[in-house]
């Protein structure tokens, strides 16, 4: 089962954007796990098992420490679209989280 990681402020403003993303996973068969999680976690909550980390766009200057996190353990990371945020297109976001998986 592979794991998504989506950061932002709190943990809370992804919640849903989370939910669509799992109901999009399950009506395509994929299994994944889809955590939401507050920024002031990521040096925590970034491990080893984690697939892909997706950051709130709220949190874009965050990019930079992430990067370092997630390069050290070979983990692709980048910002959420803002229009799919927003949007909460949880399918958009899950075709790129499985995009940035296959890089």
């Amino acid at each position: 089962m592979k794991k998504i990681v989506l950061f932002c402020s709190a943990g809370m403003s992804t919640s849903l954007l989370a939910t669509k993303m799992q109901k999009s996973a399950k009506d395509k068969g994929i299994e994944v796990s889809i955590e939401t999680l507050p920024e002031a976690q990521m040096e925590k909550r970034i491990d080893d098992d984690v697939d892909v980390v997706l950051l709130g766009p709220q949190i874009r200057y965050a990019l930079r420490r992430a990067k370092k996190l997630c390069d050290e353990k070979k983990i692709p990371v980048d910002v959420i679209n803002s229009v799919d945020y927003g949007m909460v297109d949880g399918e958009k976001v899950l075709e790129k989280a499985i995009k940035m998986m296959k890089k």
